[in-house]
């Protein structure tokens, strides 16, 4: 048997011993993939959301009032949209209202405020009925989301146990909105018990206008009280918490490490000790130490890219069943190229770290000690 089909076949020949390990090492990968994807996603979807209708770029709060939008910053008065629309190089701006309520389909569904007159802004199409009514309990919902749910034109459902009636379905091509709703901005505003405020206003220049000068003069102006946003790395406390969600994935890799470590450690040293007699043949026929090293390494390594394969399946498909169910709300899962990239690394650094040891002391072995051996 060739060296590589011994390092492929050895860390399955005790079966329970194996899966066991693999299970083990794949819950914690499992789990690497499944955080990277929700941030990913997460990341997505509030880009999608400054960025939605086409805007050029979006302005709101400051992080350091009492009242908070569901991006992490404070609402603003709706006496800024006019202020802004005098701006040299605005084309248009209008007042927007992002509420992550409880429904009756969903305990996290986001709700966006919009005035029913200004839905072209939006990219808003409406496939079936008509637009909601200003100031009403009237909503249209996203296709994806009637599909999901099966709701139509003419159904109702509970918002923060008010009941509201679908006059419509929209389409956008955004998955992020098209999960979710859209209402009067009076009636978000009064949902979220923030009358004459606003989340966001989001804004479009005129052509050939410099988006950089126009945010630049914005800053310049009304820079103490309002916050020009191009992409979601400009939202500090967004920002803060999406670099929280990554520590946590790489204290849950450091976990992993260790736990998948020892238990790698146990399965190995077992290993080798059922194999001292053949350990000790490989020897007798000529194999160095360096080779005795590298076939146990190999086999660790094997053993745990093995796992960290399951443990990427299983994370998927944990996070598949979580979105399918709503509880991720309207948050779509992404997977990266970066996500994958880091969980096989932990499988690797596993195989390394908890291989390392076994292998050394199969090295060490004195042949003639290991045929002895019974």
């Amino acid at each position: 048997m060739s060296f590589i089909s011994l390092i492929f076949k050895n860390p399955f020949r005790n079966k329970s011993r194996a899966l066991l390990a693999i299970i083990g090492i794949g819950i914690g990968i499992a789990t690497i993939v499944a955080l990277g994807a929700i941030t990913a996603g997460l990341t997505q979807t509030m880009d999608d959301t400054l960025r939605a209708g086409g805007s050029d770029f979006s302005i709101s709060g400051k992080t350091d009032t009492e009242s908070t939008n569901p991006l992490g910053t404070s609402t603003i008065s709706e006496d800024w949209i006019p202020k802004i629309k005098n701006i040299s190089g605005v084309k248009d701006a209008t007042g927007v209202y992002v509420g992550m309520v409880a429904t009756s389909i969903s305990p996290y569904f986001t709700l966006i405020g919009l005035d029913p007159t200004n839905t072209d802004y939006d990219g808003l199409k409406i496939t079936s009925g008509e637009i909601f009514a200003n100031n009403t309990n009237e909503v249209i919902i996203g296709k994806l989301t009637s599909e999901r749910r099966n709701i139509t034109v003419g159904d109702t459902f509970t918002i923060k146990g008010e009941e509201f009636k679908v006059t419509g379905i929209f389409e956008t091509g955004n998955p992020t909105q098209d999960r979710g709703a859209y209402s009067s901005i009076s009636t978000v505003q009064n949902l979220m018990e923030d009358e004459g405020n606003i989340s966001m206003i989001y804004v479009k220049v005129d052509s050939g206008a410099d988006v950089d000068e126009v945010t630049k003069e914005i800053d310049d102006k009304y820079g103490e009280n309002i916050t020009t946003v191009t992409s979601i790395a400009d939202i500090e406390m967004i920002s803060d918490a999406l670099n929280m969600i990554d520590s946590a994935s790489w204290g849950i890799s450091l976990l992993a490490i260790v736990i998948g470590g020892i238990g790698i450690i146990n399965t190995m040293i077992m290993s080798v000790y059922e194999r001292t007699r053949e350990i000790g043949v490989l020897k007798a026929v000529g194999w160095k130490g360096k080779r005795i090293l590298g076939m146990i390494l190999g086999e660790s390594i094997v053993l745990t890219i093995t796992a960290g394969i399951v443990g990427t399946i299983m994370g998927i498909i944990g996070i598949q069943l979580l979105s399918s169910a709503g509880v991720l709300g309207t948050i779509s899962p992404v997977y990266t190229l970066e996500t994958f990239v880091n969980a096989f690394t932990v499988a690797i650094v596993v195989g390394l770290f908890g291989g390392f040891y076994p292998a050394w002391r199969a090295s060490r072995l004195p042949p003639t000690e290991a045929l002895r051996y019974e």
